[in-house]
């Protein structure tokens, strides 16, 4: 192994790809060996390593520091193997001799000391295991969660007061706007492309099943608060444009195929699937929208920021157009929006600390009701995970261009 400190800046960038730490590539592009080994916290701080580095450079210092340590070894054991010492530079002193060429330093009258290699097997573990497995549960328990949702739905369905016997509350935010007939269709719409953007932004994710398996569980959670909230508060429509569905009073069989249709068309309005009332407090749909734009920020690079605002106007003109609509309650929508981020940000700070995920008394968080869900989760992973976005080719009918690995630097 060559001396890290004799490194060419192309030796740098194959030790990078090697250790999968591509994003750094364009950043040392002229960074030689031994400036590789004085990089420290401090350079993290500013620009450009600062705009890469989402952890403060904190994984690729371990790895350089492992490097050195490596590097010692290599150059101990070929200095001392076999009771020779190597000596690869010059001739200064009479003790050297020239060419690299060994000299015999070993124990007179015959013995020499010899070093005994004895091969000691490596249990590599990794600080991200992927655990595929994980990941299907926290999917299948959003998957309860949405069936479960939906199934309450059709139940408070048939609690839900008429209209005209129990008129929509007063709402400051109706007060002063006039209901707009398309702007739930809006809503839908730019809760679809974002949705969309973030399945495909999550597809090229290196630790795909890590974010994926927060992400499931965290729609999950969410949708089974709203469960709770909408079963035990039913409010009446707010508004009188509201067509529901016929209530069924107890056929059992018709409700299994209504909630079977609000399914498959994802209880979208838009689709024709939706036709029950009675699900207010809280907004799914507001749900939706921000929880997609708050992963796709967390989990995009800053250098993207264009594909952040747009993804933030996407996500505050559909929850604007849900009040437009008329279709919930101003309430409902600040209730969504403030669990929505708490949840989401109490979350991933808990999955970036050690200390957050044991059980401590002065470890509050630990308290809550899904922490025992959340250890399982994140037990393996150590610290902030990797933004890393795999390799892959796009060209364009007349320029080719590439898309390389990136991390955010959130």
């Amino acid at each position: 192994m060559k001396d890290v400190a004799y490194w060419s800046p192309n030796e740098v960038l194959i030790w990078l790809a090697k250790e999968g730490l591509q994003e750094y590539s364009e950043s040392f592009q002229k960074t030689s060996g031994k400036d590789l080994l004085q990089l420290n916290v401090d350079d993290f701080k500013n620009p450009p390593l600062s705009l890469v580095s989402s952890d403060s450079g904190r994984q690729i210092l371990e790895k350089i520091e492992t490097l050195k340590i490596e590097s010692q070894i290599e150059v101990h054991k070929n200095g001392h193997a076999n009771g020779h010492l190597i000596l690869s530079h010059g001739t200064d002193s009479d003790s050297e001799i020239p060419n690299g060429k060994s000299k015999p330093n070993g124990i007179p009258n015959g013995f020499r000391k010899e070093m005994v290699k004895i091969s000691m097997p490596e249990i590599e573990r990794s600080q991200y295991p992927l655990e595929w497995g994980k990941t299907a549960v926290a999917f299948f328990y959003a998957l309860c969660c949405f069936v479960t949702t939906t199934v309450m739905i059709s139940v408070v369905h048939e609690r839900v007061p008429p209209k005209e016997e129990y008129p929509p509350l007063p709402d400051k935010f109706f007060d002063f706007f006039d209901r707009v007939e398309w702007a739930f269709s809006i809503c839908e719409i730019n809760g679809m492309i974002l949705v969309a953007a973030w399945f495909f932004q999550w597809l090229l994710l290196k630790y795909k099943s890590i974010v994926g398996r927060r992400f499931f569980f965290l729609v999950g959670t969410l949708y089974l608060y709203r469960c709770l909230t909408m079963y035990v508060t039913t409010l009446p429509v707010p508004g009188m444009h509201f067509s529901c569905s016929p209530k069924l009073f107890g056929d059992w069989e018709a409700q299994f195929r209504r909630i079977m249709k609000m399914l498959a068309g994802g209880g979208l309005t838009i689709t024709g699937s939706h036709t029950l009332c009675g699900d207010y407090l809280y907004s799914g749909h507001t749900v939706m929208l921000t929880l997609t734009y708050l992963f796709i920020k967390e989990y995009c690079p800053r250098r993207f920021w264009w594909y952040h605002r747009i993804c933030l106007v996407l996500s505050i003109v559909g929850i604007v157009c849900i009040l437009l609509a008329h279709d919930h309650y101003t309430v409902d929508v600040v209730l969504a929006y403030f669990i929505t981020t708490r949840l989401f940000w109490w979350y991933h700070t808990m999955a970036s600390h050690q200390v957050l995920k044991e059980t401590s008394a002065n470890n509050f968080l630990s308290r809550v009701w899904w922490f025992k869900a959340f250890q399982y989760f994140e037990r393996n992973v150590q610290g902030t995970v990797p933004h890393t976005y795999y390799q892959i080719p796009i060209y364009w009918s007349w320029y080719p261009f590439k898309y390389s690995r990136v991390l955010s630097s959130t």
